[in-house]
């Protein structure tokens, strides 16, 4: 009985799945905050279906968006200003939930992946 019991456990948390609803998160106007250095720091963005324009420090950037599937895309900077910002970035929602996604991130060719969570604050 013990067996039955444990193995409809894990049966069940097999068939869980986190909420995907990426469509959603195409387009509106975002907020995301990352720990640079010992400082929490806030980004605004505004995504379209091809251009996402990034509030950062003062500072706009503008990129472009090409959307892979309806969870992944890839964002170019437009008018890079060095060798990094020549890199493409590939961005993918992992988990959506309420105004909230969970996405990762890498330079396009690298391995190295980082995650963070992005709020949508408009459409």
């Amino acid at each position: 009985m013990k067996y039955f019991i444990l193995l409809s456990a894990l049966l069940l948390a097999s068939c869980y799945q986190p909420e995907r609803n990426c469509t959603n998160f195409k387009t509106g106007t975002f907020e995301f905050e990352t720990l640079i250095g010992t400082e929490i720091t806030k980004t605004t963005f505004v995504r379209t279906d091809s251009t996402e324009i990034d509030y950062f420090r003062g500072k706009v950037d503008t990129s472009s968006v090409r959307w892979l599937n309806n969870c992944e895309f890839i964002v170019k900077h437009l008018s890079p200003k060095n060798m990094a910002e020549k890199k493409a970035i590939h961005m993918k929602i992992l988990t959506t939930e309420g105004d909230q996604y969970l996405f990762e991130y890498n330079i396009v060719g690298e391995d190295r992946k980082e995650k963070g969570t992005a709020r949508k604050i408009t459409d």
